[in-house]
Parts: C-alpha cells; sequence; structure tokens
C-alpha cells in the first residue's frame, strides 16, 4: 500500500467531429414528455448530457499535457466519448448475452468498436458508425471466470482484469507460476486467460473540494474524493483504507473537519465523511493550478477514454480507462469492481478524485509506480458507492426541473436515486430502460437524455 503518514509528506466546446455522428440524429427521437402530449421533448445529446460541451481550460489543459493532445483534440475527445459511451450502451442492450465488450481508439477517441460473439450483430454495430469485431468469448463469461479466480486469488496474482480489446481474462502475477496455480486451482478453462508478469504489486494508495488533502485523526493523510450530501449533512466520499468508522478527520488546514460514518476495506474500498457545521460541500474538483474544475454528474465512462485525478500528493494527472471491474489483492484482501487507468498516483493520493470531462467517475484505491516514472492505479467506481450509502453527489448547473404550475409527470424515475444499465423506470406514462449507470438529478428526466435512457 501507497501510505502517506502525517509527518511525511475541458472554455466552450465547439462542436466536435464525430465519427458516430449518425448516431445523434437516432438519439434525438422524441416520446411525449408528460407536460404536453402534442409537444416533444428537446432531447439532448450525450455530449450535452454530460457536460462535454462545457469542459473548463484547466482540464484541457492537462489533457494535452498528459495525453499528448492539442486542445482542439481534447475538445474532440471529450465530445466523442461521451457520444460513443450512449452508443455502446445501446448496443449491449440489443446484442444481449453475445455482447463482448466496447472500448474507443484514436488520439480524438473517434472510433468506437464494439465486440460481439454472434457474427449477424455486425451489421447492426456497423449501422451506428462504430466497428464490429467478431470475437469467441462474451463479457459474461469472461467476468464469471474472473469471479471465480477472485474468490481464490493471492498476493502473488494481484491483479484480475477482463481485456476488451484482446477478448481474454487476464492475470497479472509478481511470482513465476502464480496466475498457471490459481487457474488450475479454480477449473478456469486456460484458453480464457493470458498471464502477466509484472514486478510491481498494487497498493492503496493511503496519505472538502475534491482533490484536497485531510488528515486522519490517528495519523496519516488521504484525499477527498467528492462532495457529497445525505439530507442536510454535508460531507464527501474517499477511500475506504483511510479510515474506519468513527476516525475523525481535519481538513488540509489542519481544522478539525468531521468523521469517517462508514468504511468498506476489502472487499470493496469505499468511505464517507460526514463534516462539521464549519464545512460546507462544493461541486468542484482542485485542478491544475488549484482552479475549480466542475462536477456535473456521474455517468461511467467507456474503456479507452480521458480520465483525470486530483490528489494532495501530486495534484492533476490525466491518462485512459484500461479495464472496468477489475479486481485487485492488497496485502490486506481483495477488492473488486474498481477501474485500472493509465493515470499516475502516489501515496497520498487515496481516497481522491477522477473524473471524465464533467463526470466523476470514483476515488482513488492504490496502484504502482508514480508520477515520475509512470505508474497504474486503480478507482473505486463512485455510484455504487453513492448507492450504499445513500448519498447524493454534489454537482453544478443542475436544471430546477417543472416551474411553478408544472408538476413532475408520474412514474417510478426519481432524482436523486442510482440507476444502473438495464434498471427500467416508468416517467409521464411511458417506461424506459437505462442505458449507463449514473445518479439521476433534476433535468436528466429520461425523455430528455437518450444517451442516459431508452424508451421501451
Amino acid at each position: 500500500m501507497l501510505r502517506r503518514h502525517a509527518r511525511t509528506a475541458c472554455t466552450a466546446l465547439a462542436a466536435a467531429g464525430m465519427a458516430l455522428a449518425g448516431l445523434q440524429a437516432g438519439t434525438a427521437a422524441a416520446a411525449p414528455d408528460g407536460h404536453d402530449p402534442h409537444r416533444a421533448p428537446t432531447a439532448r445529446t450525450a455530449a450535452q448530457t454530460l457536460g462535454a460541451d462545457s469542459a473548463q481550460p484547466e482540464l484541457l489543459d492537462a489533457m494535452r499535457r498528459d495525453l499528448g493532445l492539442t486542445r482542439s483534440q481534447a475538445v474532440s475527445r471529450l465530445a466523442n466519448e461521451a457520444e460513443a459511451g450512449a452508443t455502446a450502451a445501446r448496443l449491449r442492450q440489443g446484442i444481449g448475452g453475445a455482447f463482448a465488450g466496447a472500448w474507443v481508439d484514436g488520439a480524438e477517441a473517434a472510433t468506437l468498436t464494439v465486440a460481439t460473439t454472434r457474427a449477424a450483430d455486425a451489421a447492426a454495430i456497423r449501422a451506428t458508425g462504430a466497428r464490429a469485431r467478431v470475437v469467441t468469448h462474451s463479457l459474461t463469461a469472461l467476468e464469471g471466470a474472473k469471479q471465480r479466480l477472485d474468490r481464490s486469488a493471492g498476493a502473488d496474482a494481484p491483479v484480475r482484469y477482463v481485456d476488451v480489446r484482446a477478448n481474454v481474462l487476464v492475470v497479472e502475477e509478481t511470482r513465476a507460476g502464480a496466475g498457471a496455480r490459481l487457474v488450475r486451482s479454480t477449473g478456469v478453462p486456460s484458453e480464457l486467460v493470458r498471464v502477466v508478469r509484472t514486478a510491481e504489486a498494487p497498493r492503496p494508495l493511503y496519505d472538502i473540494r475534491g482533490g484536497d488533502a485531510y488528515y486522519m485523526g490517528g495519523g496519516g493523510r488521504c484525499s477527498v474524493g467528492f462532495a457529497v450530501t445525505r439530507g442536510t449533512t454535508q460531507g464527501f466520499a474517499t477511500a475506504g483504507h483511510c479510515g474506519r468508522a468513527g476516525t475523525t478527520t481535519s481538513g488540509f488546514n489542519q481544522v478539525a473537519q468531521g468523521s469517517f460514518q462508514a468504511s468498506t476495506f476489502p472487499g470493496n474500498d469505499m468511505a464517507w465523511v460526514a463534516a462539521n457545521t464549519n464545512w460546507t460541500s462544493t461541486p468542484y474538483v482542485k485542478g491544475s493550478g488549484g482552479a475549480n474544475v466542475q462536477v456535473t454528474g456521474s455517468v461511467l465512462q467507456p474503456v479507452g477514454s480521458s480520465v483525470c485525478r486530483s490528489g494532495s500528493t501530486t495534484g492533476w494527472h490525466c491518462g485512459t480507462v484500461q479495464q472496468h471491474n477489475t479486481s485487485v489483492t492488497y496485502p490486506e484482501g481483495t477488492i473488486s469492481g474498481v477501474t485500472r487507468t493509465t493515470v499516475c498516483a502516489e501515496p497520498g493520493d487515496s481516497g481522491g478524485s477522477y473524473i471524465s470531462g464533467s463526470q466523476a467517475q470514483g476515488v482513488t484505491s492504490g496502484g504502482s509506480g508514480n508520477c515520475s516514472s509512470g505508474g497504474t492505479t486503480f478507482f473505486q467506481p463512485l455510484n455504487p458507492l453513492l448507492q450504499n450509502y445513500g448519498l447524493t453527489l454534489k454537482t453544478t448547473g443542475t436544471d430546477p426541473g417543472p416551474g411553478p404550475g408544472e408538476p413532475e409527470p408520474g412514474g417510478t424515475w426519481a432524482a436523486g436515486k442510482v440507476y444502473a444499465a438495464g434498471d427500467t423506470v416508468t416517467y409521464g406514462g411511458a417506461s424506459y430502460r437505462c442505458l449507463q449507470g449514473h445518479q439521476a438529478q433534476a433535468g436528466w428526466q429520461p425523455p430528455n437524455v437518450p444517451a442516459l435512457w431508452q424508451r421501451l
């Protein structure tokens, strides 16, 4: 683990040229919105829904530095990633059990590839503007095999994930033969697995705007993930390995701040801290040079997408998403469901914010390497954390909802609830299926955001 003890120390975007432009026309088809049966709502593109059209300069600058992009490329990339995520989500619903993953490629993330085990799906995939790849193993089969490995894995095979590009389950081993022994002992077919030798074992990054430092009462420093509320209580999400329920905290200025209300580690790496009345949650992450980066939602982005991290040791760094639903075995135990990235981190960055455009992704768990030579890090996705503890992400620029005299149409959809892909709701007399996991907020009613909801 990378523990830091207390004593140590994207400007509004122009419309991006889209390789997936054909999708946007399809997402604009709207159903009645419940206010006026003769009027269709103004459906937002995925880029508009996720705030990719209003990324701040600090985010774009960091993407230029860490991803080697021009400003124009960074602008285009954020828009393309948003649209790709929506396309992949809709295709997954249509493909069903044959779905084998999706990813974006290119400096501007202009190419979306969707994999399937069924050749008959290729035409439908290409019709959206995406590339089709027919592979052998479904995502469900590979993830099922990973779950079997997770139950028996030890620290000598610390990382397991599905590489959707290679259509294989990867096991990283720190000791020769550990991966093969794990595969044999669990009965997982060897053709599903590729073993990779690694010299470094990941460990949590020990040591109220996202990315700011906070200090634990028993010693040590971590980083704020994202500001949250629970009812009238202010607070923040962070990593579970940073503290246990009851652990007191002080802020970046060493002023008494609050205490951990709940914490899970290992298994997951999630926690939240309730702040005292001297602290107020703000919808920002600390960006390059200390500038505020806005948080507008929590839609998880696809493999290959850009992602930036803020932490109290190394500040603001960017990279890309490598794999979702990764399992990592630390010396303290296994955590599952984390996302693997190319972003660097160091001790004290634990708990800090991962953000893609303006969409909150998760909190820093652990990793290997550093910000001088580079490294691999893992984040705990935010939406499960919000759902588990009944928290509401603090966001900016949310729609206030219906005006006076305009009651919300009836249905089961509710702002503040965390929805997972595949969940179904009713709204305004129609039924909808969730395409991308997110925490609902005012202005994101299903008819208005086809990037997130599909009418049934």
